[in-house]
């Protein structure tokens, strides 16, 4: 009940925001009373920390299935991207914003798993990158891994991008500015040719549905 709890208030906030979502509203959807949820669950703030990091856990799984396929730094990075687009285009760009502001256990969790695992991954990738000759060897890898992370903070921000049809095109975007920035020019060839299968892929799975 815990992990039905937990999937069904991810989705709410990923799709409605945080401080919209009531534990009624929670109860509702999943057909349960609220004494139901508080025997998991101590309050609000108690329940979107552990959705924070549930979820945290999840993405780091799936990133860690995706570093086994033993991919090159250019399809690791693009394809982690293009992972976003199953949860994307359904984030409510407000969502993490509100968690900084109202819920600093969660934020605190977020904070964490960005640098004790996001930052690291990404050096990790610039570092492999670099010594592949795929991208430029001129830039300080530290410096340009945390501005990624940023960059993906900022496509979620609706301050900045107060009228996005969505997400994820904003996100696609970024990484495409963002991604160029630091390719060497064989590592550009092989960026425009991966960018052209996936955006294959991608148009065919939309085609089926």
């Amino acid at each position: 009940m815990k992990e039905k709890i937990l999937a069904e208030a991810e989705r709410l906030f990923w799709k409605y925001g945080v401080r919209t979502i009531t534990m009624d509203d929670i109860a509702r959807r999943l057909a349960i009373s609220k004494k139901t949820i508080y025997q998991h669950f101590t309050d609000k703030e108690d329940i979107v920390y552990q959705v924070v990091e549930w979820h945290m856990t999840h993405e780091q799984n799936d990133y860690c299935r995706l570093k086994e396929k033993e991919l090159n730094p250019i399809e690791e990075i693009v394809l982690a991207s293009n992972m976003m687009r199953q949860h994307a285009d359904k984030v409510n760009p407000s969502l993490l914003l509100d968690v900084q502001r109202y819920f600093p256990k969660a934020w605190e969790v977020f904070l964490k798993h960005k640098e004790n695992h996001i930052t690291k991954d990404l050096i990790d990738n610039l570092q492999r990158g670099v010594e592949q000759g795929l991208y430029r060897s001129d830039f300080d890898i530290e410096t340009m891994a945390r501005l990624r992370i940023e960059l993906i903070q900022l496509g979620f921000d609706e301050r900045v991008f107060p009228h996005q049809r969505d997400v994820y095109t904003t996100q696609d975007q970024l990484l495409d500015h963002y991604i160029r920035g630091i390719l060497s020019a064989s590592g550009l060839a092989s960026y425009e040719a991966l960018k052209t299968k996936v955006n294959e892929y991608n148009l065919s799975i939309y085609e089926n549905k």
